[in-house]
């Protein structure tokens, strides 16, 4: 019975990672296909650039709300962390491939923050205060996103290690999803936060 109820969840938060909130919020408000300008990548950084810090910041909440609620969901059944290892995966996978949207999404950053938020609200801060510092210092979103998911393991280590193995697989999965950030990073060629291109 609680297999069915993990495979049941597993499928349940891919298709909510599914829900793209970049391209549903820029179509109610008549702006572009986040898919087709700026970086083309339908996340909270490529809106801000599209569009304002306000439709950014709705984006962002959604897209770390997709990855909070199933796993919260599979905390409160008391879940095994492998399995609830692959809840969260299941939010990042139904981000970057979304079904609703021709399996063309986004880097699933936002979801990843969202899918440790449940884990301890100090993780979360950690997350989130490495990233600010990253992004401050170099203006680059995507060597911030690198740097802090690189770093998130050791924080769940050090916060709450039985969740570490799973922590490593969500940071494997976002960091080979940015391995064209990665290219440009390197060739100088990767916009910065400031950048409206």
């Amino acid at each position: 019975m609680m297999l069915l109820i993990i495979l049941a969840m597993i499928i349940a938060a891919y298709l909510l990672g599914s829900i793209s909130s970049a391209i549903l919020i820029c179509k109610l408000l008549g702006l572009p296909d986040p898919r087709s300008t700026g970086s083309n990548n339908p996340g909270a950084t490529n809106v801000l650039r599209i569009s304002n810090k306000a439709t950014a910041a709705t984006v962002l909440f959604f897209d770390v709300l997709k990855g909070v609620i199933p796993v919260w969901l599979a905390f409160f059944l008391n879940i095994e962390p492998l399995y609830l290892g692959l809840i969260g995966l299941a939010s990042c996978l139904g981000h970057m491939f979304p079904l609703f949207f021709g399996f063309k999404g986004g880097k699933a950053v936002a979801t990843a923050l969202g899918v440790f938020l449940p884990i301890g609200l100090s993780l979360g801060a950690l997350l989130i205060l490495t990233w600010l510092m990253v992004a401050k210092t170099t203006r680059y979103s995507s060597l911030a996103a690198i740097v802090t998911v690189s770093l998130a393991p050791l924080y769940v280590y050090l916060i709450k290690p039985l969740y570490v193995y799973e922590a490593l697989m969500l940071a494997g999965l976002i960091i080979f999803r940015h391995k064209d950030n990665i290219v440009r990073l390197v060739k100088g060629t990767e916009p910065k936060l400031n950048s409206k291109s």
